[in-house]
């Protein structure tokens, strides 16, 4: 997921938010790992990396009152919302780091 900030937003609000948002995904079933960026070079703001077990575990998370009760409540402080759900790619399925 990506999005903009959007202007003059409590930012201690948000990072509350952030925070507690993070919790609770972080408890459903078939989650890996989160992972958060900003970019330092402009718009969008913010990236959130959700890694999940399967597509079938983030399809099922992302349907519950949970997650739906979540985003209402993202959008008081962002804007442009982008969803992509990639999987692994055929060439080269693994992370790659050098000396591996």
């Amino acid at each position: 997921m990506t999005w903009d900030l959007r202007p003059a937003i409590d930012m201690e609000a948000y990072t509350n938010f952030s925070k507690q948002a993070v919790s609770k995904v972080l408890q459903a079933p078939g989650f890996r790992e989160f992972r958060a960026h900003r970019n330092v070079l402009g718009s969008p703001h913010v990236r959130a990396t959700y890694v999940w077990h399967s597509l079938v575990d983030w399809a099922n998370y992302h349907q519950t009152d949970e997650w739906q009760g979540l985003m209402p409540e993202l959008n008081k402080y962002v804007t442009h919302i982008e969803v992509q759900v990639w999987g692994p790619s055929p060439v080269m399925p693994e992370s790659l780091r050098p000396g591996s």
